[in-house]
């Protein structure tokens, strides 16, 4: 069969998402028998779903016999393919997770003999440094909210509440009123695959939430009615009193990383490895830190201990003998 030119990656609103009974089937075993989060969802239809767009543009058919069929050499090209439209090897690696998620799944269920994907490694990724900011940044980002305001109040809890707890942004959108302790300075967090964890708040972060749960803060943008169900428990609103979404969130950071000049610097992410690394270098235990920040893996945390090299000098000193003239 003669083949057609591949077509760039299929990504973004333009994309096909409709996927395969096999690729529908995985989706729903991820959410059903993994608890896989929406977000997680949404990547790997989108992964799969431009996969299987670049087999049919091959000529190759996407339906599960036409996949029953691929063989290694073809999700070899496949992987070459992202590689050569420009996609960062991070973003290659988590397209071919979603494709070797796939394959597997149809061998679990019978629907091929083998795995065309099973020996294919993904291209290496390089392990950035996570950018946190020093101690006097993050000070002068978090006295960057000045007034007494509804959206002031909420904007300093905000971003207190990311630095004190390491919170990803979702986590923080996904409070509700009923995760909060703030008698025991708890709050409760539900991660990646709905795993759930008890964060401590700090003083600061504490009387931030308690600000914005008073009088002038989130009870001034209730609404007479709210516009979906779950609004009314949410912790954080938005200024049209409905639970403030990712985007929402994010520009929050922005607009305050701007005002004291981090401009592209900062992210929520980035509030996070700051987090990390200042507890890391104030002598926390690497093993809390993971608790914490809720890392299935202690190698996921263990990329903050190389962030300081403050810390590892002082750790050095302190500990070799030879380290230092005595």
């Amino acid at each position: 069969m003669g083949r057609v030119a591949a077509k760039p990656v299929f990504d973004g609103p333009r994309a096909h998402l409709a996927l395969s009974l096999p690729g529908e089937e995985l989706l729903t075993w991820l959410a059903v028998e993994k608890g896989r989060s929406p977000n997680t969802l949404v990547a790997y239809r989108r992964d799969i779903a431009a996969y299987e767009a670049w087999l049919r543009a091959r000529g190759d058919g996407a339906d599960g016999s036409a996949l029953a069929m691929v063989t290694e050499p073809t999700v070899a090209e496949y992987v070459a393919h992202l590689g050569q439209a420009g996609l960062a090897p991070s973003s290659v690696a988590r397209a071919l997770v979603a494709v070797r998620s796939l394959h597997r799944f149809m061998v679990q269920e019978g629907n091929t003999s083998s795995d065309p994907s099973a020996d294919l490694s993904p291209p290496p990724v390089p392990q950035g440094l996570p950018k946190a900011l020093n101690e006097e940044e993050v000070a002068s980002l978090l006295s960057a909210v000045t007034g007494e305001g509804p959206a002031q109040l909420r904007d300093r809890a905000v971003l207190e509440l990311l630095y004190a707890t390491g919170m990803r942004i979702s986590e923080l959108t996904g409070l509700s009123l009923s995760d909060l302790a703030l008698d025991e300075q708890l709050v409760r967090v539900f991660g990646k695959g709905a795993k759930e964890r008890l964060v401590p708040v700090g003083r600061y972060a504490r009387l931030a939430v308690e600000a914005w749960l008073g009088p002038g803060g989130r009870p001034a943008l209730v609404p007479k009615r709210w516009a979906r169900r779950d609004d009314s428990d949410a912790l954080i609103l938005n200024m049209r009193g409905g639970r403030i979404s990712r985007q929402g969130a994010w520009g929050i950071v922005r607009h305050y990383g701007e005002k004291v000049g981090l401009g592209g610097r900062l992210t929520p992410h980035v509030l996070r490895h700051s987090c990390a690394t200042h507890l890391l270098d104030h002598g926390a235990d690497i093993r809390v830190v993971q608790e914490l920040l809720g890392h299935a893996s202690i190698a996921t945390t263990q990329v903050y201990t190389r962030v300081s090299p403050e810390r590892l000098r002082g750790a050095y000193e302190a500990a070799h003998p030879r380290a230092r003239a005595r």
